[in-house]
Order: C-alpha cells, then structure tokens, then sequence
C-alpha cells in the first residue's frame, strides 16, 4: 500500500533551495536600502542647498552693502540675519525671518520662510549637519559660526559609487 506524504529526502531538498534563495536576496535588499537612503540624502542636500541660494539671492549685501531686494526693504533684519557676505547666520533662519521694513506692513507677510522644517540626514537619523562657512576650506575641521555657506553630512561612510558622503 502506497501511502502519500513528503519524504525526509524532498522536505532537505526544498530547505536547501530556500537557503540559498534567502542568501541570494539579503544582500540586494541591504544594496537597495542603502541606495533609498543615499537617494534620500541628494534630496536633502539638494532643499537646503537651494534653500540658502535662495536665501543669498534675497538678502545678499556684501559687508555694509545691502545688494538683495528683501535685504534693502528689511534694512535692520538684514543685518541681523546675515553675514557680511549675504548669507544666512544658521539653519534656522531659513525656517523663518521676521520682517520688519515696508513688504511686512504693505503685503501683510511677516515672516519669510525658505524651509518648512529641516531636512533630516537620512544616515544619521537627525537634523544634524556639519556647517560650513564661506571663507572656509573645502573640507573644514569646524564651523567659523558666521554664516551657512553649505551643509554635509556627518556621517563618515563609504556610498556605493566608492565616494564619501561627505563629499557630495
């Protein structure tokens, strides 16, 4: 009488497939989250990149020199928020400026906002960035705490493509 069932013989044979399936797909799921991550953090640098653009273009002055059309209707908060070089004193003003001269009273608008909240580093996990200035070197040791020139990351690992992270 044949009786129907699985044999010891398959059920390893099946195991073994699936080992080796299993070996085969989690290191492409690990390469694929650390390209989420790395496409996640170009994003982020490119809004805060382009956020500070922004920021420069609107409140520019060089030294007592207010060029930037914001910067010379907000004449004290340009000061304020600025460096001598037009760009902005921290991340956070890029959050919001308060205004103060005649675009504040005639439009109604009171703060300009340039981010609607920081950008979290994605290696990191935090909306912590290395800083730096203008008259910094490509790659600072620390920040000069007059202005944002750029932001990086902190983390210190290798992307993909070989580079650093902190390079980009």
């Amino acid at each position: 009488m044949k009786e129907d069932g699985v044999t010891l013989l398959e059920i390893l044979v099946t195991m073994t497939v699936v080992v080796i399936l299993a070996s085969v797909a989690m290191p492409l799921s690990k390469v694929s989250t650390k390209r989420a991550q790395e496409i996640e953090l170009r994003q982020h640098l490119r809004v805060i990149r382009s956020a500070i653009d922004t920021f420069k273009l609107e409140w520019n002055r060089d030294g007592e020199v207010l060029l930037g059309p914001v910067c010379v209707k907000n004449k004290l908060t340009c000061k304020d928020v600025t460096s001598p070089y037009g760009y902005p004193k921290s991340l956070d003003v890029l959050l919001g400026v308060k205004l103060t001269g005649e675009e504040a009273t005639v439009r109604g608008t009171t703060i300009r906002r340039y981010l609607r909240v920081m950008p979290m580093d994605s290696l990191t996990g935090k909306p912590d960035w290395i800083l730096r200035c203008y008259k910094d070197r490509p790659k600072p040791s620390s920040w000069c705490g007059d202005d944002v020139y750029d932001v990086m990351t902190k983390s210190e690992a290798v992307a993909l493509d070989g580079t650093k992270y902190q390079d980009w």
